[in-house]
């Protein structure tokens, strides 16, 4: 197939290897021109997306957000008005379920097959073509996007006909992902009050009831005093922000990911925004008067 992927970014960089990996052809699109130039370099087409766009199979979109999605898509310069019929958009952003399901209608009206795509796994996995997809779309969808699904995922959840289903599962994820780095920040520095050492606790809490995955995770950069970011800080005001006003739309009451909103928060306004989003940390640390692991670095 002909893929474009619009967003380079750790997640976006790793799906289009591992589509160049499974022998498509692969054009890449990104604001960072050196980010073009690595995939090119690696295999990717030399083309300009845009001039190649009628020729595309599937575009895979992987910005940062709605209004980001809505711009590459539908904007002044927007792909889908460029795209053969037929082709298939798969949009990999979160998003709010109600967005997902505009941008099919709009997808619809100019004969293109949508996929609500969101992902989860986390730019390793990414790279490694083993992310997890929950998608919903229609069955000719799926079809369409089917061999770049096999390159991209592990696993790929078949969620419904309907755009809107697997951006509402996706929102369910980040609930309980967003809630768990807190409480893994959280956990980690009270039991550095209690004297516990944060290496200690990498040790013994994996291996307790008290784990996750997010802590498994995240935890190590902690230790490490390595905060460069796989997963930033200011995706978690967007991507909380989605889950409570999809909440207070269902009249849902939702405090516990509300409290962890407000640590993500505080971190982006310590100037945290850019940093893996583990340095929610270093709210705690600050608050407490602790000094973590790495802290002169």
């Amino acid at each position: 197939m002909k893929i474009g992927v619009v967003g380079l970014g750790s997640m976006g960089y790793g799906i289009a290897t591992s589509l160049l990996r499974s022998g498509h052809e692969v054009f890449g699109a990104d604001v960072n021109a050196d980010a073009i130039k690595r995939l090119r370099a690696e295999g990717g087409s030399q083309a300009d997306i845009a001039s190649a766009a009628n020729q595309l199979d599937a575009l895979v979109v992987v910005v940062l957000n709605a209004a980001q999605a809505e711009d590459v898509l539908f904007g002044k310069d927007g792909l889908v008005g460029w795209l053969a019929a037929d082709a298939v958009v798969m949009l990999c952003v979160t998003v709010a379920p109600d967005f997902a399901r505009l941008a099919a209608q709009k997808c619809a009206e100019n004969e293109v097959h949508f996929l609500d795509a969101p992902i989860s796994g986390g730019s390793v996995k990414a790279a490694q073509g083993k992310l997890s997809i929950m998608a919903s779309g229609t069955p000719e969808a799926f079809t369409r996007a089917r061999p770049a699904l096999d390159a991209m995922a592990e696993t790929v959840f078949e969620l419904g006909d309907a755009a809107g289903a697997g951006s509402a599962m996706k929102a369910v994820n980040q609930m309980l992902a967003g809630v768990h780095i807190a409480a893994m920040a959280e956990a980690i520095t009270f039991g550095m009050t209690q004297g516990i050492d944060p290496e200690t606790f990498i040790k013994v809490i994996p291996r307790c009831a008290g784990t996750s995955w997010m802590l498994e995770n995240r935890a190590p950069h902690v230790v490490s005093g390595d905060f460069t970011a796989h997963s930033a800080i200011d995706i978690w005001p967007k991507d909380l922000g989605i889950v409570l006003d999809a909440a207070r739309a269902s009249k849902f009451s939702a405090p516990i990911t509300a409290a962890a909103l407000q640590q993500f928060l505080a971190a982006s306004g310590m100037g945290l925004g850019r940093e893996d989003d583990a340095a929610v940390a270093k709210v705690y640390a600050r608050n407490a008067g602790l000094t973590l692991p790495g802290a002169d670095k």
